[in-house]
This record gives C-alpha cells, structure tokens and sequence, in this order.
C-alpha cells in the first residue's frame, strides 16, 4: 500500500482531469466523519473543477438533520455515503435505524452512493425497493470477483438491481478487485458487458476511485479501460457515461 502512502490533494488530481478531457470530478467521502465532509466541501469552494461532494453524515444518529442542516446549504453537497463493505454485521444496511436515515435523505433531496461487496447484493435490492423516490449510486460495480474471473451470482443480482430505475452504476473500481500488477484490458470486458446490458448508457457513468486505484494503475490507464471498450459507441453514448448522467444525477453546476 505504500503506493498511496501520502496526502493526496487537488492538485494532485487536477493535472490528471485535464489529461483526460474532464472537465471536473465529484469528490467522494473516504473517512467517517463530519470534519471529512466539511474539509471537502471547503475544497471545492476553492477548487472550480470539484463539481459536488458525496460526504459523509451519521444516518443513525438522533443529530442527523442537524447535521443535514449544516451542510445542505452548500451547492456542491450533493450526496451521503456510509462505508456498508467495512460494517461487520452483513444485514447493516437493512437496520432500522439506518433505513429511518436514509428516509431522512428524500427530504434533503441528496442521492445515496451505495458502497458494498458483491456479497451485499441481495441485502442491497431488498434495501433499495424501500425507497422509490431516492436516487441511489452504486459504486465500483459493487465489486465482483474479476482476479478470479468469477461472473455469478454477482451477474444475476446486478441484473436483478438494475431492474431498479432509481439505481445507476458507476464504473471505477474494477482495477483493484483484478490482478493489481497482471490485469489487461480484456479482464473487464465480460464485467463492462453485463452492466452495460444491465443499466443502458443512461444509467451508467465513469469513475476512477483516485488515489486508490494507483495501487493498480496510473489514473489515464484506469479511464482508457472504459474509452477503449466504448470506442465504437456513439458520441451521444459516450457523453452520457464521461460526464452528462454525473451531471443528471447529482445536479451539478456545468
């Protein structure tokens, strides 16, 4: 891990956006806590290219809407994340005190990334029918099993949720479920093509899960994985998945 042993800031990042063609990137939360949150938002009032901040908010808490309240005023707050992979108990996400939370965020208006292994699956579609007027965010493909090419049950329940129309999925990620020093492009191909054909182009956007995804590759090799399969896609395609549905989704500023 000593690849990612540093801080790594915003201009770490925003040489790495301008290589690409990217005009800006919505930062998302790492640790939990409200101070994370508030840093965040603080960067991107100095950061142009920070579109939006997905932070982090404690949905079990008696304090939630104020804590709501002290960052719902900021146009760049646009989303919460909870780090459900890390909770010990599987079931987590279906507590009563974390649905009574999640309820809250439809008041607020925020979209919820869901952060989860693939073993989370069938709590995670259990979880998300609860809440039709919610938009959900499903990170890193929710993490299938690509270093040892195994395809279900992971296919079968991403399908299962994409039947979900509040749910889109976000690309990133992949590179550190593979072989860290040994993946090729061709590893994801079986993966891009189930989520592809699960969610359409509307409902899919890119990500690069930065700085963590240097512990498998350089940030514009991670991005040319998605650019190199959509190649022969169509330019109304591609704009969706490489920014336009980041924009829809969480109502960022152009």
């Amino acid at each position: 891990m000593n690849v990612i042993k540093r801080d790594f800031l915003p201009d770490d990042l925003q040489e790495e956006l301008k290589k690409n063609n990217f005009d800006g990137s919505v930062a998302v939360q790492a640790r939990q806590t409200l101070e994370e949150t508030e840093w965040l938002l603080q960067l991107s009032d100095r950061y142009s290219f920070i579109k939006g901040v997905v932070g982090w908010v404690d949905l079990r808490s008696t304090q939630l809407e104020r804590q709501l309240d002290a960052f719902a005023s900021h146009p760049r707050f646009v989303g919460v994340r909870h780090v459900i992979q890390d909770e010990p108990d599987d079931e987590f996400i279906l507590s009563d005190v974390f649905r009574q939370g999640i309820k809250v965020l439809e008041k607020y208006n925020l979209v919820y990334d869901i952060l989860i292994f693939q073993k989370h699956l069938p709590q995670t579609i259990e979880f998300v029918r609860k809440f039709p007027g919610i938009t959900f965010v499903l990170d890193h493909i929710a993490k299938p099993l690509i270093k040892q090419k195994v395809i279900s049950p992971w296919k079968e329940r991403l399908i299962e949720l994409a039947k979900l129309p509040n749910v889109y999925c976000k690309i990133s990620g992949m590179v550190t479920e593979a072989d860290w020093f040994q993946w090729k492009k061709e590893d994801f191909i079986p993966y891009l093509d189930i989520v592809f054909n699960a969610f359409g182009t509307d409902r899919v956007m890119i990500g690069s899960d930065w700085p963590v995804c240097l512990l498998a590759g350089k940030y514009d090799k991670i991005i040319n994985i998605v650019s190199a399969y959509m190649a022969d896609f169509s330019e109304h395609e591609k704009k969706a998945v490489f920014g336009e549905n980041a924009v829809k989704v969480y109502k960022l500023e152009k």
